[in-house]
């Protein structure tokens, strides 16, 4: 950062007299370099890391210019490489990438080199927040005996994240009970701007968690990405991608008096779904964007994956700095971060017609109506108004129209329980929980739930002791502010006690239901429901005998708790009976603006921030009592939590065609990362069950598949093992639905996937996957890659990919590839039982270039299809080479 490349480093004011340095973004352009002050906001941010970080290497000249002159609708060629200034880590995703830099620093020091060579180059920070479960809730105790059973399971991996923590000198850890990565990273991670060796520059960053996208509500340049890319980015490869299309999104008018965040942030999901913003920026602006707080904009940013975007991003302006301010940062911070950007030129919400935008989408605030979405997808939205109608109809439509094939006359059917005299019904809410990153960081829906508690129980209304109900916070400043506006125990009241400070029901850490709920669910086959304020809502993903999940602001949950259904017309049907017998309905116990701004400013207190967050072990006497290792080298033991991972283990592949391979898995649409590497509980009859048991391990101990991350043993048994995922080569039951779960045919026999995929590659048969559109959605789970790896699959086959997977296919060796126009596995008419032969990959390997499939039928006959190849840049093709991003930066640091 020493150079002065077209005279950029110059000098800058802050407010305190003070002067600082920069690289000048408005210098570029004085430069005749290219119009800069009409690009969108979040490529200027990536110019400025491109020019600060010019080596005439890894950086050329080049790359500055193209970037800089960005056009809105050029072709999408040209590859960025993208210096971040730090990377966060969720534990599930952290776990294993430790791991990995582990066995780097072994393969090093096997190669002669210094172990130290394997070292973050920039600042790391693991929040532990996947890891506890709702085992216990609605009691006071909650959240202590939830911890106490979260660190009973894993204090092997706190062992190993402690010894990371003295191995590495970059590499820091917030341990449990603190809050979800993303609202640690809002509220206390990011600063606005870093200043390193003299120059100041943007806060920028990504995580391995889809959901970082929550830090472009103040400004951040961030996105998801999986933990293998990360890790190359820790070691000092940048971040390359192609350059993005960015979609300008003009918000207008101002929400309607009762309408959510929430609300606003699924018609959000809704609209740009539909406008197929998959892998391109999206920015918003307009006096529209002016009006909402920050925390409504980072929960928008905060779904930018559910709408398929790279980023939804949202410029710097008084708002940002203002929250910034009561979020306890300090005035010479806020000081440096508001003259920095406004000498770049950067700070201001753009107005209509100020920037050149790919394409506009407007949106009218004042049309958003109160909604949920569901049953199984987040951009499905449905107006609050019809959601009986909608559940209703659902019940009886196909699967295939995202409905529950179930005979209509089973809808209003009670089933006994055998418990309390409990009965349970198809549509009844069995989970209702407040829990995830998309609305625990926004106070208004927040203090709006607790305002609608008080007044639910003020007129009687209760909640019915077998509606499992969670509190999540996603900080401890949740519930200090909560408890400062006195709502707290009126949502202690309903059940809706603090349970965990994590990510909880929404990744399935939604822990188990009573057992006479759950057996009355599966002997009946029952269609019940959960609400949760979260994010996501896929298939299986919530709890796995769950089978309607709907996706809803707070106060809509407690709402549907009490409630107790989803089929409900909340407009027109009473939510229960008041002391005096008389009918409640939603409208008399739904807030009023007014009185949520009443309270808004118990959420605002920078005392309480920097209390809660100046010392992070203080109160964590759990993490505290943990002891762990010492050394450069990690000592690996026959834990069953953590295990050496065997990526630098085999020669480097030569990059050659694929012949004679057999289908391994043929799916449809929409198969998700959860799908491919769920990350819940399993059976003790799966190859991960007993893998655990044939090694001493209990059932009761099995835990989950996301917390046995470090293990790539249980990891590559749990690869496409989810109880929903449903492989077309088996054959249909008798009512036409489709066997569910990790299943395949070999040699015309069913069996676990695992078991196959063991015998192809003790045959030394190459295995592919096939698949439909919108393969690997969901959460950004490197497993989802790796798991598929260590299967033998040597390439996947889909209609379309979701970014963060189709990279993390490549940075595992793993070959993407895109059927072409009509062509798809119903087209070709593919059963499993072909041969497959892939040519076009020896010899000189180009991005997206053409490819042939050679399909060889079981009667002999062959049929030849071009595929595109999505190895979409030149590095890519460099790291597929070299057997995957992690063996390739190893050889290019032990040959320094």
């Amino acid at each position: 950062m020493s150079h002065n490349l077209f005279n950029t480093r110059t000098s800058f004011n802050l407010a305190s007299g003070a002067t600082g340095t920069l690289y000048s973004l408005p210098a570029l352009e004085a430069a005749g370099i290219g119009k800069i002050s009409r690009l969108p906001v979040s490529i200027r941010i990536v110019l400025e890391a491109v020019l600060r970080n010019y080596d005439d290497k890894k950086i050329a000249e080049s790359h500055i210019r193209e970037l800089a002159n960005w056009q809105p609708n050029a072709p999408r060629t040209e590859e960025i490489p993208f210096v971040v200034a730090r990377i966060v880590l969720q534990d599930f995703t952290g776990v294993p990438l430790l791991a990995d830099l582990a066995a780097m620093r072994d393969a090093a020091a096997a190669q002669g080199c210094d172990p130290k060579i394997i070292e973050p180059l920039v600042p790391v920070n693991l929040v532990v927040d996947h890891s506890v479960q709702i085992d216990s809730y609605n009691n006071p105790d909650a959240l202590k005996i939830n911890m106490e059973m979260e660190f009973e399971r894993n204090t092997e991996r706190y062992k190993f994240m402690k010894w990371g923590m003295q191995a590495f000198d970059t590499f820091k850890v917030v341990p449990p009970g603190i809050g979800i990565v993303h609202q640690v990273n809002l509220e206390y991670l990011a600063r606005g701007v870093i200043q390193k060796d003299g120059v100041t520059y943007p806060d920028t960053l990504v995580g391995t968690d889809s959901h970082t996208t929550m830090i472009n509500g103040i400004g951040v340049v961030g996105w998801g990405v999986g933990g293998i890319e990360a890790e190359a980015g820790m070691l000092g490869q940048p971040v390359y991608f192609l350059t993005p299309d960015v979609v300008g999104v003009n918000l207008t008018s101002t929400l309607r008096e009762g309408v959510t965040a929430t609300d606003l942030v699924l018609t959000v999901t809704e609209l740009l779904r539909s406008q197929k913003v998959v892998g391109k920026f999206v920015e918003f602006f307009g006096t529209g964007t002016k009006s909402l707080t920050l925390p409504d904009r980072a929960t928008i940013a905060n779904m930018a994956p559910e709408y398929g975007a790279t980023m939804g991003f949202f410029p710097v302006d008084d708002v940002t700095v203002n929250f910034m301010r009561n979020t306890g940062r300090t005035e010479a911070e806020l000081d440096a971060f508001e003259s920095y950007f406004k000498a770049q030129g950067l700070f201001g919400i753009p107005e209509a017609g100020q920037i050149d935008y790919s394409n506009v989408v407007e949106l009218d605030l004042s049309t958003i109506s109160p909604s949920l979405a569901g049953p199984k997808r987040p951009q499905d939205r449905i107006a609050l108004s019809s959601m009986a109608d909608t559940f209703n109809t659902l019940f009886s439509k196909p699967t295939a129209q995202n409905g529950f094939n179930q005979p209509a006359e089973k809808l209003s059917q009670r089933f006994a329980t055998g418990h309390d005299d409990i009965a349970i019904g198809n549509g009844d809410v069995l989970i209702a929980a407040i829990t995830s990153c998309t609305n625990t960081s926004n106070p208004s829906v927040l203090l709006a739930a607790g305002l609608l508690a008080k007044k639910a129980v003020e007129k009687g209304l209760s909640v019915k002791k077998h509606i499992k109900t969670t509190l999540a916070p996603g900080s401890r400043v949740v519930t200090a502010y909560l408890t400062n506006a006195g709502l707290l125990p009126y949502l202690e009241q309903l059940g809706f006690s603090v349970a965990a400070y994590g990510c909880t029901t929404c990744i399935g850490n939604s822990g188990p239901l009573e057992p006479h709920i759950e057996e009355t669910i599966v002997k009946n086959d029952l269609i019940a429901a959960a609400v949760l304020s979260g994010n996501r809502n896929f298939e299986a993903r919530i709890h796995a005998n769950i089978k309607a999940n709907f996706l809803a602001s707070p106060p809509l949950v407690v709402a549907y708790a009490i409630a107790g259904k989803m089929n409900i017309d909340l407009d027109s049907e009473a939510l229960g009976t008041d002391k005096d017998g008389q009918p409640v309905f939603l409208k008399d116990i739904w807030p009023t603006n007014d009185e949520i701004q009443a309270v808004s400013h118990f959420a605002a207190d920078p005392a309480v921030y920097r209390a809660l967050y100046s010392d992070l072990t203080r109160d964590l006497p759990l993490w505290n009592a943990i002891t762990a290792p010492t050394g450069e080298l990690y000592q690996w033991d026959d834990s069953t939590y953590i295990a050496r991972p065997p990526f630098f283990d085999a020669a480097v592949p030569v990059a050659s065609d694929i012949t004679g391979a057999r289908a391994l898995a043929i799916f449809g649409d929409s198969v998700t990362t959860d799908h491919i590497s769920p990350a819940g509980s399993f059976r003790p009859s799966t190859p991960a069950g007993k893998y655990l048991q044939e090694h001493g391990v209990s059932v009761r101990d099995f835990n989950s598949y996301g917390s046995r991350r470090g293990n790539h043993e249980v990891m590559m048994r749990g690869t496409f093992a989810n109880v929903r995922v449903k492989n077309l080569m088996l054959p249909a039951n008798s009512d036409g639905s489709r066997i569910e779960g990790g299943y395949t045919l070999y040699e015309g026999h069913q069996t676990a996937i695992y078991d196959a995929a063991m015998s192809y590659i003790n045959e030394g048969t190459a295995t592919v996957i096939f698949a439909g559109e919108e393969y690997g959605t969901g959460s950004s789970r490197d497993w989802a890659a790796k798991g598929t790896q260590l299967l033998g699959v040597k390439a996947v086959i889909a209609k379309s990919y979701e970014r963060i997977h189709r990279s993390n296919l490549v940075g595992m060796g793993v070959l993407p590839l895109q059927f072409k126009g009509d062509a798809s596995v119903a087209s070709l008419a593919l059963t499993g039982d072909e041969c497959f032969d892939i040519s076009g990959i020896a010899g000189v390997l180009q991005p997206q270039q053409d490819v042939t499939l050679t399909i060889t039928r079981k009667d002999g006959t062959t049929l030849q299809v071009p595929l595109l190849l999505r190895i979409d840049t030149p590095i890519e093709v460099d790291y597929y080479r070299a057997g995957g991003i992690l063996p390739f930066v190893l050889k290019e640091l032990v040959s320094r």
